[in-house]
């Protein structure tokens, strides 16, 4: 899908995160988080300069494509799908997948949508627990992912 054009600009507090194929029978999970972090590219530039260049300044050239690790943070909610994703990494079944984060507007229409491959977990992190608090429990996940794209675009 396109993205959606419109003058203001959309809220950060309304979208889903879909992770595909990595629930024990298969299909995807989809939930809501109350943070996502994580969606940047870099292309780390090359400096170059040739030996008889008269000018003291070097070119630059566009090297390699890195991609910032997905962190997802949501309230400890009872679901061990992510955890069991995590899991088998750690038991040496690194399962791959491929998974969206999707903008929604006021109605929760889909309006933009970022699309990451070849994920897999690379950190949890489980809640800080304070009897004297009054906080939710929260648990993270990052994701480490071999590309980023937008739909709709080149």
């Amino acid at each position: 899908m396109p993205p959606v054009f419109r003058n203001d600009p959309y809220g950060e507090f309304n979208f889903l995160v879909t992770i595909n194929g990595i629930s024990d029978d298969g299909t995807s999970v989809r939930g809501g988080f109350s943070e996502v972090t994580g969606l940047e590219v870099e292309i780390v530039p090359i400096e170059y300069r040739t030996g008889n260049d008269p000018s003291l300044a070097t070119r630059k050239l566009p090297g390699l494509h890195k991609f910032t690790n997905i962190t997802l943070k949501r309230g400890v909610i009872g679901d061990l799908a992510l955890w069991n994703w995590i899991n088998g990494v750690l038991n040496g079944n690194v399962r791959r997948a491929d998974g969206s984060i999707i903008l929604l507007d006021d109605n929760r229409n889909e309006v933009l949508r970022w699309n990451f491959r070849r994920g897999w977990p690379c950190k949890w992190t489980g809640p800080s627990l304070n009897a004297k608090g009054n906080s939710i429990a929260m648990e993270s996940l990052e994701i480490c992912h071999e590309g980023l794209s937008i739909d709709g675009q080149a």
